[in-house]
């Protein structure tokens, strides 16, 4: 699991970001805003943590900014204003929970297993980018079914919606502890997913960034 946690008030970040590692949870952190809204388009993560008041763009301002690129990641909203005008304006923002300052970090991370836990709303329709069209439940792309492995990447690239998603993290999120760190896996299954939509007549492509990792381009 990768989350990522914006918070300015740094001796709280330190203690919830060790918490959070110790429990086994990845976590990114940001200490502003806009770093924050950058983490967040260019990764892919399994939940976002935003505090409200924060320095250059505040908590809502993040949300609002990536519902409207139709960035669907879980968002736990933050917030030592309790007030119930704070909590129904994040929420209406797009947040799925809201946990009001100060918390225990148990009690987040039971949110965010909690959220984890719910079925995605993206699961109960069809990925797209692009001309690209991907049934989770069938796992075919195009009409074409993929490999258990094939399907896991192209829905991480398509959920990514354009943003570019590293090798490494391909290979934690898909192989695990089997990965050994061996970038061939990853290319491998590419060339595979690229020779598909070759296959389907597909305009959109996989498009690679030297040293980086991943990305679906429109073409």
């Amino acid at each position: 699991m990768r989350i990522l946690y914006v918070e300015d008030e740094k001796f709280l970040a330190d203690a919830v970001c060790h918490n959070l590692v110790k429990n086994g949870i990845d976590v990114d952190h940001s200490a502003d805003g806009e770093d924050g809204l950058e983490k967040a388009v260019s990764n892919s993560y399994d939940c976002i943590v935003l505090d409200i008041m924060l320095p250059k763009l505040s908590g809502i301002e993040i949300l609002e900014r990536l519902r409207e690129k139709k960035n669907s990641t879980p968002v736990i909203m933050l917030s030592a204003l309790a007030e119930v005008e704070d909590k129904v304006r994040g929420l209406d923002s797009g947040a799925d929970d809201y946990l009001a300052k100060p918390f225990k970090t148990v009690e987040l991370i039971a949110r965010i297993n909690a959220l984890l836990r719910r079925p995605s709303k993206m699961s109960e329709q069809i990925l797209t980018f692009g001309d690209l069209s991907y049934d989770e439940k069938r796992k075919t792309l195009n009409g074409t079914e993929l490999t258990a492995k094939e399907a896991k990447i192209i829905c991480e690239l398509i959920k990514a919606n354009g943003r570019l998603i590293s090798k490494e993290f391909l290979l934690g999120r898909i192989w695990g502890e089997d990965s050994y760190g061996d970038d061939n896996y990853i290319e491998v299954y590419i060339s595979r997913l690229r020779k598909v939509m070759r296959e389907v007549g597909a305009r959109t492509q996989i498009k690679a960034s030297r040293g980086l990792g991943y990305k679906l381009v429109e073409m």
